[in-house]
């Protein structure tokens, strides 16, 4: 993997943009020896999944018994909008 100063970004950062995006080999940029950021082909990120976090409130919602007044479930989601 190339590693490159923020500095080098700074003054040639077209450069590097094109060579991470044709290359499989990522571009590790540093800032005082330490990895801040990489320059990699998009292809090469991993998707990531979303944790999804339901509310309390829409959850106790959820395990009730459907009711029959519609407008009232919906007030009840909605909740103070």
């Amino acid at each position: 993997m190339l590693k490159i100063t923020i500095k080098e970004l700074h003054r040639t950062t077209g450069e590097y943009v094109r060579r991470a995006g044709a290359s499989r080999s990522p571009v590790m940029v540093t800032d005082h020896g330490k990895p801040v950021a990489v320059l990699t082909r998009p292809s090469q990120l991993k998707p990531r999944r979303r944790r999804r976090t339901l509310l309390p409130a829409y959850k106790a919602l959820m395990a009730k018994a459907p009711g029959n007044d519609l407008i009232h479930d919906l007030d009840a989601v909605r909740g103070d909008r």
